[in-house]
């Protein structure tokens, strides 16, 4: 009798295991980096969501070992999406080009590319030697009639390994994935304007910022000589780069009241006038201040571009004319201390887990006491810099130079901060400027905004190839074949100004790597294979006779 009751209450037990199974629902993480444990924000956003959503994954197939391990990591985290979700949540893994002959893949090829999808020729390093390969580092999030592309491997440099950058994709899945499902959902995209009535950049210069941008964003340029109050209340986000010419008053106050408005504002300047395109031509060049009549307003916000030029040690490399051989001129590669490579603020999470940052005679930037603002920097050198004021005589003969290595040993200087809050207005208790006949807003409270100001004007610049006047990726370097995250430091910026509910503190998120040592595996590999052979066999064998003589020795008696 007491054996049927102790089988009646496991029954029971496991009725009620699996009932309150259905209500009580709770996942448990016990990885030490808790890679597996989905932010409250992400959670929240799931359960408030109540439209389908199908999210097709083209990482499938064959893949390298690499890429085998984001794929599984997209898996993990997608089926937390799922458990999490308050709606139908669909997903689907798919090869897109898995069974088809090289016309039909040329097909498959351009309708994914007019959707935004991508792909990504990788060189994969065998035993057997190098070989290509296509693949598909993207997804596709569909609801409510809306979809977007999502890009799963984040900025492939060339002078970067795999795993490294593997590792980076994979410690900002859940931002990526939880960001693109709130813009779906969402559905109507903020606008970004690109400033043009002072000498900026003109669009092919900045097609692939632009271009990148338009992805998620509304993007245009802003003319701030004709745009009036209505259209600067339709913006979210206003972009300043490389200005030529001076602010006019009446441009600064257009500025000003979308800064009051609650706008958000990039500004990428250019103090000093270096141009390299101007050493390659007369041989050198009298680097001297700029006047775009920016400091006051900068200042009263918080920050401070400064009039010089910063080298680095860490810097880009530019090509050289060395000589002539059979007539031919000889171009090398050459480091060119005053193209710095900007280092990001591990401990900023606008630009955590990025790439180097390509500047070109950036300037340092400071911050300056406002109150109510909060200011925190985000791209800095490295320890090895001098700072040189201007005026200063620049030549391409520079580049020979050695600088003394003592010279160089400086604190990091600051290119780049983050400034949030309530910021002061430039033109309280001053007269309204020519050409504002009435006043655009009256109001004695600020709206909280940010701004973000870099001492750089060319680090949203892409390249354009001279032959065909065709733009390059914004970060490729097409000298040196290597590419910076530039672009992703901005498409950050971009989201950081657009999303209210600060989800790029999810990349905050770190992943340990662990990978095998592949010297060693080259040299155990056989060892390893006959241990992971043999003794599973050995094993069983042995169990076999145990259990063998384990009866014989029990029924003998």
């Amino acid at each position: 009798m007491n054996r049927w009751i102790k089988i009646l209450f496991f029954v029971l037990a496991l009725l009620l295991l699996n009932v309150g199974g259905k209500y009580l629902f709770h996942r448990f993480d016990f990885t030490a980096d808790k890679r597996f444990t989905l932010s409250d924000k992400t959670k929240n956003l799931l359960k408030r969501t109540e439209k389908p959503i199908v999210i097709t994954v083209f990482l499938n197939g064959e893949l390298p070992a690499a890429f085998k391990r984001l794929q599984s990591s997209v898996k993990d985290i997608l089926s937390d999406y799922k458990a999490y979700s308050k709606s139908d949540l669909k997903i689907v893994f798919v090869d897109p080009l898995e069974g088809l002959n090289a016309a039909d893949q040329d097909t498959v090829i351009n309708n994914l590319y007019q959707q935004g999808i991508e792909a990504t020729n990788l060189t994969v390093k065998s035993e057997s030697g190098l070989t290509q390969k296509l693949v598909y580092p993207m997804a596709m999030i569909e609801s409510n009639g809306r979809q977007m592309p999502v890009k799963l491997l984040q900025n492939m440099d060339v002078g970067g390994s795999y795993e490294d950058n593997i590792n980076h994709s994979i410690e900002n899945l859940e931002y990526t994935f939880t960001s693109s499902i709130k813009k779906v959902i969402n559905g109507s995209n903020p606008r970004i304007g690109f400033t043009e009535a002072n000498g900026e950049p003109n669009d092919l210069q900045l097609y692939d910022a632009m271009h990148s941008l338009a992805n998620s964003y509304e993007v245009g340029r802003v003319d701030l000589n004709t745009i009036d109050k209505a259209g600067l209340d339709k913006l979210k986000i206003m972009v300043v780069v490389k200005p030529q010419t001076a602010f006019s008053e009446t441009e600064k106050y257009k500025i000003n009241y979308f800064v009051m408005n609650g706008g958000r504002v990039l500004w990428s300047i250019d103090q000093v006038s270096a141009e390299l395109d101007s050493l390659r031509g007369s041989g050198k060049q009298m680097v001297i201040n700029k006047n775009l009549n920016l400091d006051d307003m900068l200042f009263m916000y918080g920050a401070r571009i400064n009039y010089n030029v910063i080298a680095d040690k860490n810097a880009a490399e530019i090509p050289v004319s060395t000589g002539n051989v059979g007539g031919q001129p000889q171009i090398n590669l050459v480091p060119w201390i005053y193209y710095p490579i900007l280092l990001p603020d591990t401990s900023a999470s606008l630009v955590k887990n990025l790439d180097g940052i390509k500047s070109e005679f950036p300037s340092t930037v400071d911050t300056i006491g406002s109150k109510g603002v909060k200011k925190t920097y985000i791209l800095t050198t490295s320890g090895f810099n001098k700072v040189f004021n201007v005026p200063k005589l620049f030549s391409l003969q520079m580049v020979a130079e050695q600088p003394d290595p003592a010279t160089m040993q400086n604190p990091l200087q600051s290119a780049g901060i983050l400034l949030e809050g309530s910021f002061p207005s430039v033109f309280a208790a001053r007269p309204l400027p020519s050409g504002i006949t009435t006043a655009f807003t009256t109001a004695t409270v600020n709206k909280p905004s940010k701004m973000v100001v870099i001492g750089d004007g060319d680090i949203f610049k892409n390249q354009v190839v001279p032959k065909d006047n065709s733009p390059l990726p914004l970060g490729f370097d097409r000298f040196t074949q290597r590419t910076y995250g530039n672009k992703a430091l901005l498409l950050n910026i971009a989201d950081y100004f657009a999303d209210d509910d600060n989800l790029i503190v999810l990349r905050n998120k770190e992943v340990k790597i662990r990978l095998l040592d592949k010297a060693k595996v080259k040299i155990e590999k056989t060892k390893w294979q006959i241990i992971n052979i043999v003794v599973p066999l050995l094993l069983l064998i042995s169990f076999a006779i145990f259990q063998h003589y384990y009866r014989k020795h029990r029924y003998a008696k």
